[in-house]
């Protein structure tokens, strides 16, 4: 089953995990997204399918009890995120290579899943106050969810050192063009 790759780019809401995995995906046509599970409700302009998969916890729940999921977790109170089987194998059967946009907790444990065959990437900003100069710009958020993601930002780092490598968002071209050199090394082998 694992033959094939894995790229796992993980970090903070806000670091710029989403726009360099789709950075990715628009110049290697070899990738494609590994679309999560989640019980969170959809935001504006996202869609099912095609963002997420998006649950009710009962549905989550019975996909867990069924062995579905490769990883979930409940991230926020609440809220679970989740990869599922199906998904992988999807990807797989059309001989690409999936590419994750998960939180750390979730990534840590894909990378323990695929071994090998997967790069795990921390992404981070240089300081808290640009992150939540991030958040606040989606406009996505509450400002108590803000202060939730903020509180997690911080307990997230102190995995950083479990990543295969290391990208700090401080200039998003400069941030691209090192992940997508990342990306082509592990390619290559």
């Amino acid at each position: 089953m694992l033959s094939n790759k894995a790229i796992i780019f993980c970090g903070p809401s806000g670091a710029g995990k989403t726009t360099i995995a789709k950075y990715l995906l628009e110049n290697n046509p070899r990738l494609r997204f590994s679309i999560s599970a989640c019980t969170r409700p959809v935001r504006k302009n996202e869609s099912a399918g095609r963002d997420y998969y998006f649950l009710s916890k009962q549905e989550f729940k019975e996909k867990i009890a069924n062995n579905e999921f490769i990883e979930w977790e409940e991230v926020y109170e609440g809220s679970y995120y989740g990869t599922l089987k199906s998904e992988i194998e999807s990807i797989w059967a059309e001989n690409k290579i999936a590419i994750f946009d998960v939180d750390v907790k979730g990534g840590l444990r894909l990378k323990n899943y695929f071994q090998h065959h997967a790069l795990a990437i921390y992404v981070k900003v240089p300081h808290l106050n640009l992150l939540t100069k991030r958040l606040l710009k989606r406009n996505t958020d509450t400002e108590q969810s803000i202060k939730q993601r903020i509180a997690k930002a911080k307990y997230e780092a102190s995995f950083e050192n479990q990543f295969d490598a290391t990208l700090l968002n401080d200039k998003m071209k400069v941030t691209l063009a090192k992940a997508q050199q990342l990306v082509d090394v592990f390619l290559q082998t």
